[in-house]
């Protein structure tokens, strides 16, 4: 569970002007971008041809927190700041905390495995009080959450809608579709539109929320009363699907680890099984033995490894250019930097062919770094 400090949360109650939320915003690209490495490491340990109900699931969730990058930028060039991603700093440290988060979770670069899924990414995702539910025909539970008091990610998202639509009535914040990315080849419509007002500003904060967490709804239902006039009873009711009917991604992992697809299931009382007739299975014996938390330090001067760890990282920090430059006012730029995204997955595989000698790495495979490393003009 990533726990966000109340100072946060409580700077953005006390937010006066549009400029007291760009840090939060820039702050929330930054915890958008971080987990990206880590789930790319793990999506390119899986051997080709191999492990492909996983391998959609990554892609779909890398896929989505590319999203959610995208979101956070638009709603801050849309209330006046600017997005600053090419810089070393943007990057975390691998192991390590991910930005602006509180918690003993420390993060790195790992092959893909159970272990990973469960302790790292599922508790990346959760939220306050995830469902477990039930596996047909067979079930086990996952790991109970520690429940104490904290703020969490859609907390955040939450406080800043919350702000932006408080400071924008009060006149102290305007909102202008200012340097807005949209990208229909990439994301449709429904997930990626201009920042225009407060109500999209609204509804493109709430999709990351709901594709991170799941979709709450309040429902109002008429019930009877013992002076028999009746009365209106709000219930909450939750699914973890969003609404382009795709698992919340704490969702999305559990299917591996409980080894089916999430579907509704009216007969349960939750609502939803993992069906093990569709079954989602993990082959270890696929899976690439990378270097775990690989920098270049670690592979000599002149080496093969070395050579393409630093090319591996030349189209890291072109990849994070490219998107510095999209979101300051070259929009079409997108496509570019979403084909150094490819462009980085085939120097990921050629990495794999090269297997450590010798060291306390002899036996695995090079594995990328995702370090910032200063291009030459």
């Amino acid at each position: 569970m990533l726990k966000i400090p109340f100072r946060i949360i409580q700077e953005i109650h006390n937010a006066k002007q549009a400029s007291d939320l760009y840090k939060h915003l820039q702050a929330a690209i930054e915890l958008e971008h971080s987990t990206i490495p880590l789930y790319l490491t793990a999506l390119y340990s899986i051997q080709p041809n191999s492990n492909q109900a996983a391998t959609e699931i990554l892609f779909s969730v890398v896929r989505e927190e590319m999203l959610h990058m995208v979101i956070a930028a638009n709603v801050l060039n849309a209330i006046g700041g600017s997005p600053e991603v090419n810089k070393p700093e943007f990057i975390p440290t691998y192991p390590g905390n991910l930005p602006m988060v509180q918690t003993d979770l420390i993060v790195g670069l790992a092959p893909l495995s159970m272990a990973l899924i469960t302790n790292t990414f599922m508790q990346i995702e959760t939220s306050v009080d995830p469902e477990d539910y039930p596996a047909k025909p067979v079930s086990f539970a996952l790991r109970a959450m520690p429940q104490e008091e904290y703020q969490t990610i859609g907390d955040f998202y939450e406080a800043i809608i919350s702000k932006i639509t408080e400071l924008h009535r009060q006149g102290a914040l305007t909102i202008k579709p200012r340097y807005q990315v949209v990208n229909e080849q990439w994301f449709p419509k429904t997930e990626l539109f201009e920042i225009t007002d407060v109500d999209k500003a609204t509804s493109a904060l709430n999709l990351i929320i709901v594709q991170g967490e799941g979709t709450k709804t309040v429902q109002t239902t008429r019930v009877s009363a013992l002076n028999g006039k009746g009365a209106n009873q709000l219930t909450n009711t939750f699914s973890p699907f969003d609404p382009e009917n795709q698992p919340a991604h704490y969702y999305h992992f559990a299917q591996i680890v409980k080894g089916g697809r999430l579907v509704p299931d009216p007969e349960n009382p939750s609502g939803f099984v993992y069906n093990l007739n569709q079954p989602i299975n993990l082959d270890s014996e696929k899976i690439y033995p990378l270097v775990e938390n690989s920098k270049a330090e670690m592979y000599p001067e002149g080496s093969r490894a070395r050579r393409l760890i630093d090319q591996f990282n030349c189209s890291y920090t072109s990849l994070l250019n490219g998107l510095h430059k999209t979101f300051n006012g070259n929009s079409d730029y997108l496509n570019t930097t979403i084909g150094v995204m490819f462009e980085l997955k085939l120097q990921a595989q050629e990495m794999a062919e090269v297997e450590i000698k010798e060291g306390p790495n002899a036996g695995k495979l090079v594995a990328p770094s995702f370090e910032y490393q200063l291009l030459r003009a």
